[in-house]
């Protein structure tokens, strides 16, 4: 795609020029525009001094036809910079030098505007609905232009204010804008939305600013206040992979201690709800603190002790 582009924007490229637009080495440049002619595209060799690679007859594929919409489209649906591949990063890169000169920008922009995170909030669940004004304000993040935002609040009051689109985050069914205001950078629900109309007026984008680290800290602080509850604990080093993949971003780890185990914080919602998380860790984890989970600990084991002691019998027998 982004030979074709190139021959098509520039009429004629070399080899060479194809190998340092698109970082490639001039040997799998020529093969593959040699790969082109063999699947069928029309492209020829112009052989001596001013030579290089033409479409025949100026020949132009479908790709010629695309506006700046369609090449933000191409990158969103190429998916989110923050997320891609190495590969894919490599080969976005390598198709916007291929793009013309006024869609560059727009495209670039498209390809770091929107963070994926499926996720519920404290659930694995995932669905999806796109909300009403979705579009309008992932193009206003795109563009880099202001929009007056109606937003209503959990409370049901509905408020208006212009706000600086930095970029969309989808996480699990839910949409939201990152943006900043006069008060400061804040996120809003975009199903919470009532109206959006897009100014002439620029985005201020700070320099350093990147969505998807700002999300992660954004997500990090939501966590937090839904998980207020901390137990500390000691791990053994086998046992540090189990609770990342048991509770990613509620987990956090200390250092090594003399015996070799490790220092682990969990975050929970409650004392009882999270004992009965940890209680199936004990072959990895002594949870040192705080009292109440170590108590509904031992409380937990006192009844599994005495459901599954040997010679205890099962609910459905004493039915029986």
């Amino acid at each position: 795609m982004a030979i074709v582009l190139l021959l098509q924007h520039r009429g004629q490229v070399t080899a060479a020029e194809v190998a340092r637009e698109l970082e490639i080495s001039e040997r799998t440049a020529r093969r593959d525009l040699d790969a082109l002619g063999t699947a069928g595209v029309p492209v020829y060799s112009v052989q001596g001094r001013g030579g290089g690679w033409r479409l025949v007859g100026g020949a132009r594929t479908d790709l010629s036809g695309l506006t700046a919409g369609e090449a933000r489209a191409l990158f969103l649906a190429a998916g989110p910079a923050s997320s891609a591949t190495p590969a894919l990063k490599a080969a976005l890169r390598k198709l916007v030098h291929a793009l013309p000169e006024p869609f560059r920008a727009q495209a670039e922009a498209a390809a770091s505007s929107l963070v994926m995170d499926p996720r519920l909030w404290g659930s694995s669940r995932v669905e999806a609905r796109p909300p009403r004004f979705l579009d309008e304000l992932q193009d206003a993040a795109i563009r880099g232009v202001q929009v007056r935002l109606g937003y209503v609040d959990r409370e049901g009051t509905e408020t208006e204010r212009t706000v600086h689109p930095l970029g969309i985050v989808a996480k699990g069914p839910s949409w939201y804008l990152v943006a900043t205001t006069e008060t400061g950078r804040r996120t809003f629900r975009i199903d919470r939305v009532s109206s959006a109309d897009p100014t002439a007026d620029p985005v201020h984008r700070p320099g350093d600013f990147d969505l998807a680290e700002s999300w992660r800290a954004i997500a990090d602080e939501v966590e937090r206040r839904r998980t207020p509850l901390e137990a500390r604990a000691m791990c053994t080093p086998h046992g540090i992979d189990v609770l990342r993949i048991g509770f990613g971003a509620r987990l956090e780890v200390g250092g090594s201690t003399a015996d070799g185990r490790i220092e682990v914080v969990i975050r929970g919602h409650d004392e009882h709800k999270l004992a009965g998380e940890l209680a199936g860790l004990v072959d990895y984890l002594e949870v040192t603190g705080p009292p109440r989970v170590r108590d509904h600990l031992a409380s937990i084991g006192n009844a599994l002790t005495a459901r599954y002691k040997p010679g205890a019998a099962s609910s459905m027998e004493e039915h029986e």
